[in-house]
């Protein structure tokens, strides 16, 4: 585990580890169906789809607008184009459980 301002961050490794040891099942087979998971989450995103996963949350697709910026480098004011976000929103389930 690697520690973070505000908390403790988990790996891709140490995730898979645990939901081998939930579901009683192979590291290796955990860490396909994470993968698949995670795959199948980015399709439905990439067509513009919403996934919900009920008392969990759902992620779906945000728009971000046009803006100005300016480089740190140096300084000049820049225009940032809009662009498609992926955003996650807990579900109450989820909420629930961190309080």
């Amino acid at each position: 585990m690697q520690f973070i301002p505000g908390g403790v961050q988990v790996n891709k490794q140490e995730l898979v580890a645990s939901i081998a040891e939930k579901a009683d099942m192979a590291k290796v087979d955990a860490a396909r169906a994470l993968d698949a998971a995670v795959a199948a989450i980015t399709e439905s995103l990439q067509r513009g789809e919403s996934v919900t996963l009920v008392g969990f949350g759902s992620f779906y697709v945000g728009e971000r607008s046009e803006r100005s910026g300016r480089n740190p480098r140096t300084g000049k004011d820049i225009k940032i184009e809009a662009a498609k976000v992926p955003k996650f929103r807990a579900g109450k389930g989820l909420k629930d459980s961190v309080n």
